[in-house]
């Protein structure tokens, strides 16, 4: 692997190549103990008014018991989603953590989902758009509800 030289660092930092980071919050309501929300018209809508070329945009959920995908947006599937989800940790279980929540709730399964899930996703941005796959929907799943407020974190680091 090729170590760059202080000349190759110079290049790359040229006036027209400035890096920005703009960050927007993306604030949900739920209404189900466990739901699928497609917020990719959200964050496209404030790729769109970042100005923003290309870069990366980073799309982080706020809570420990609700998570980021990308994955298929087809209404058969996002039953098969949920339906996958409740039998990953079954609500009912014996889980210690219910035993005595620190915030009352009885949620040890919406933190045990959360296991094999990312709390963010970071999407390539390329002549303005996201680039996402043909099938790729951006989705907020909520693991506790329902909730009253989450929170989204968008944020892009790119140039114009």
């Amino acid at each position: 692997m090729r170590v760059p030289h202080a000349g190759d660092l110079a290049r790359l930092r040229t006036p027209d190549a400035a890096m920005n980071i703009v960050r927007h919050r993306i604030e949900l309501a739920t209404t189900a103990p466990i739901q699928i929300i497609d917020i990719t018209e959200q964050v496209r809508g404030f790729v769109a008014g970042s100005g923003l070329k290309d870069g990366l945009v980073t799309v982080s959920c706020l809570h420990t018991t609700a998570r980021i995908n990308v994955n298929e947006r087809e209404e058969k599937l996002e039953r098969d989603m949920l339906t996958f989800l409740k039998r990953v940790a079954p609500r009912d279980g014996d889980y210690l953590h219910n035993l005595a929540p620190i915030d009352g709730r009885d949620n040890a399964h919406s933190h045990l989902i959360g296991l094999f899930m990312n709390s963010s996703e970071t999407i390539p941005l390329a002549a303005g758009a996201l680039v996402l796959g043909e099938w790729q929907s951006i989705f907020f799943i909520e693991l506790d509800g329902p909730r009253e407020r989450r929170g989204v974190e968008l944020q892009i680091i790119g140039q114009g």
